[in-house]
């Protein structure tokens, strides 16, 4: 595939995921109007607010990277409070799978230097896959602490488990693991690859583990704690293509 293509595809699947969300959300709605109460309506309003701001910085972010395949440079780094994007990331996915119990089991406060918007596709991406590859489970197992410095996230589903031999393969472009889940499911082969390129980009690490006795797969990411004195030095560095304020 050539490199318009591929742009072309990458581009595809990262708006597909808010203009499911600001569809879905605004059929609720209207579906359900006189039953929701003010809050809930307040709150599904609000999503189709964020998602819809999120498609134009995707937009302008593809825009930006049309010459670039898709390197994501133009990140701005912020404080951001991880928890609370992952429970935003948890609300959006949920219009598509109803019927999962996402488990929540989170550690505050827990800061870290990122682009917020970048979190947000970095848990969408990953909380999708977790729920498109769940095999006769719907629980879907989300767990966040510190340790020596580092935040991590745990996002842990119940299915086909991941072969060693594909643990890195999956972050390729294009990759797509070999099983039954994967030959049921479409999909571009794009969404790890992105989720890696911007972890990687934010200064984090992914990696997965399996446990074949429960059949489980864990994506476990990290990103450096927010520390006021190495943000200050970062913001005053030269980077291209990287803001910070």
């Amino acid at each position: 595939m050539d490199g318009k293509k591929e742009f072309l595809s990458t581009i595809n699947h990262e708006i597909r995921t808010p203009l499911t969300s600001i569809k879905g959300f605004a059929e609720t709605i209207l579906g359900s109007y006189d039953k929701l109460t003010d809050e809930q309506k307040k709150k599904f309003i609000n999503i189709i607010k964020e998602q819809s701001i999120r498609l134009i910085n995707l937009v302008e972010n593809a825009l930006n990277a049309a010459d670039s395949d898709v390197e994501y440079n133009n990140l701005v780094f912020k404080k951001t409070d991880i928890n609370d994007i992952l429970t935003k990331s948890v609300d959006v996915i949920k219009v598509n799978y109803e019927n999962f119990i996402f488990e929540k089991n989170f550690s505050s406060p827990l800061f870290s230097s990122l682009d917020k918007d970048a979190l947000e596709q970095i848990f969408i991406n990953i909380l999708d896959n977790a729920c498109k590859y769940s095999n006769n489970s719907n629980i879907v197992k989300i767990k966040t602490y510190s340790k020596e410095n580092k935040n991590f996230i745990s996002i842990k589903n119940y299915g086909e488990i991941i072969e060693d031999s594909e643990k890195e393969k999956i972050f390729d472009k294009f990759y797509r693991t070999q099983n039954y889940l994967t030959s049921k499911s479409q999909g571009s082969g794009l969404g790890l690859f992105i989720v890696k390129n911007l972890i990687t980009k934010m200064n984090g690490k992914i990696q997965i583990n399996c446990n074949k006795k429960e059949k489980s797969v864990e994506f476990l990411i990290n990103f450096p704690v927010f520390i006021l004195e190495d943000f200050t030095k970062l913001s005053h560095k030269n980077l291209e293509g990287v803001k910070n304020v």
